[in-house]
Parts: structure tokens; sequence; C-alpha cells
């Protein structure tokens, strides 16, 4: 490692208390460990800087030589290495982060999940074995993971319409207030609402929508081309985003699922990102717009 790229390593940990190097930036990880490393710190509900080693080949190198570690992500908390996301993640459990970080530490509680008859439903209908209950993880980047499983020591028994829901003592305070859902059909699924989740915008495909509108989901599915594409081409009941619609849209409740549809999927994409950042926590762009609804959901709408 050249002393320079020493140096520049060293003044940021100087510069900075909590620092992760990282794939990526903490809005958008470009890797599982890089993600789950910025789910931890955010939990820990202190400031911390990101540096993106993918953008510097020379930093990238020069942090393992630096920390004699060998993998990326690497946290550091006033100047003393801690190591990458897996060890985060035991600390985080046992409160020994948080002290090094100086929040307080308490023990997970058990959450509050909700199913819904149809999730239930579902559920029931995979077929529960003697000793079998559904289970729920939540990962610190906010994976999920959806299942059916036997008790282990330390999981919360979370009672749901009869069913008893696992979830493990990591994951309880990332799940609490969590919604499952369930969309039968094909492009179905299941649904998740988690109000502790980072807004960002979903990605919906055009069966699933086609699924979600047959089954009556209350949505609004926006249409952000320009008034002749409209003319061109639409989707039935997609309003065309102008500035009368955009100042209603803006006084809806935040919690008010809003689909944005164009072309290909590139504008409806950047419009969605502006009313996540608004504050709006359920924002769908539609992948492949309104030429992807032609060919896969409904063949008259014309392509252009």
């Amino acid at each position: 490692m050249t002393s320079p790229t020493h140096a520049r390593i060293e003044a940021l940990i100087e510069a900075h208390p909590i620092v992760l190097f990282m794939k990526g930036t903490a809005s958008m990880p470009q890797c599982g460990f890089s993600a789950a490393a910025v789910g931890l710190l955010r939990d820990l509900g202190q400031p911390f800087h990101t540096v993106d080693v993918l953008s510097d080949p020379e930093l990238r190198e020069g942090i393992k030589v630096f920390s004699q570690w060998p993998t990326i992500p690497q946290l550091y908390v006033r100047k003393e290495f801690i190591g990458g996301s897996d060890i985060m993640r035991q600390m985080a459990a046992s409160g020994e982060l948080h002290a090094i970080v100086g929040v307080p530490f308490a023990p997970p509680a058990p959450p509050k999940v909700t199913l819904t008859p149809a999730m239930i439903k579902a559920f029931v209908d995979a077929g529960l074995g003697p000793g079998e209950h559904p289970r729920l993880m939540v990962g610190p980047g906010f994976q999920y993971q959806v299942g059916i499983d036997g008790k282990r020591p330390d999981d919360f028994v979370v009672a749901c319409g009869g069913l008893e829901l696992l979830v493990d003592r990591d994951s309880a305070k990332r799940a609490d207030g969590l919604t499952l859902d369930f969309q039968p059909g094909e492009g179905g699924g299941i649904l998740i609402d988690n109000p502790n989740e980072p807004a960002q915008v979903k990605q919906l495909d055009v069966v699933a929508l086609a699924e979600m509108r047959r089954g009556g989901r209350a949505l609004r599915l926006i249409d952000v081309r320009t008034p002749d594409e409209h003319a061109q081409a639409r989707i039935e009941g997609a309003e065309l985003l102008d500035a009368s619609l955009l100042s209603a849209l803006m006084a809806l409740p935040k919690d008010s699922l809003l689909v944005f549809h164009c072309h290909h999927g590139g504008r409806s994409q950047a419009a969605a990102q502006r009313f996540v950042a608004e504050g709006f926590r359920k924002v769908y762009n539609v992948q492949g717009g309104i030429d992807a609804w032609s060919i896969h959901v409904d063949p008259s709408v014309p392509r252009y």
C-alpha cells in the first residue's frame, strides 16, 4: 500500500467517529454483507460515515492491508477496528456493539406481527406437520425469509390468528409492527408491510400488478409519460401525472399505495424516488413499463 493511501485511510478514521468501509453506499449497498452492516448501524441510531471502496480500487485493497482483514465491509469506531458484518451482528446481539458506540442496550422484546386471513390460509394450505410453525426472519438489511420451521430455544412465539409465528431475537425489533399478507394467483405471493424498513422504491412486475388490481387492492396507478404518449397507449385506470395530480398525491396519507409507470420503467423510477423522498412508504415502480404490460398482460395496448 502506498503511503498516500495509508494517509487517506488514517484521515477518514480520524475525521469520523464511526466509519464503515463498504461496497456501495448506505442508500444503495452493492453486496448483502454491506447492506447488513448498514442495517446494524442504523439500528443503533447514531450518525455514521460510509466509504465506497468499489469506486476506488486502491482504497479497496489498501483498507485490507491497513486493518489486516481480508474482507469488506469493515467498521471502525473511534479509530478502533471492530470487524466485518458477522462480528458486528454478534456484538449487536450481545449489546457489546452498543457499548462501544455509546448507546443503551435493551434486550429484544416480543414483536407485534399481523398475519392477514389470506396469509394464515396460505400457511395452513402449505401444510404444518407436528411441531412445525410459520417462521419470519428479518435481516439487518431488511432481507426477509418466511417459511415453516420448528421452535428454537431463543425464539419468540407470536400468536397470530390461531397460529404460532416464530421470530428469532435478532429479527424481533425489525419485525415489530410488520404485516404479512398473501396474494394468490400467478404473479402473486407474500406481501410485506414493515413500518421499520427504510423507505425505498419497490419494483413490481406487470403480472403482479394485474393480480393486485384484480384482487381489489386500493392503489393509485400513475402514468408519468407525456400527454402524447398517454393518448397513444394507456393502461386502463392509470392517471396521467400533471401539476394538479401531483398536488393531490402529495396531500395523501404517507401510507398510500402508489404505483408509477412509464414506457420502460426509467422515468417512473425517478418519479417514484421523489415520492419516497417526501416520506411515502408504499411506492412501486412498474418494471418494463407499459411496454411490458402490452407484452405480458394486455396485447390490445399499442406498443410504440
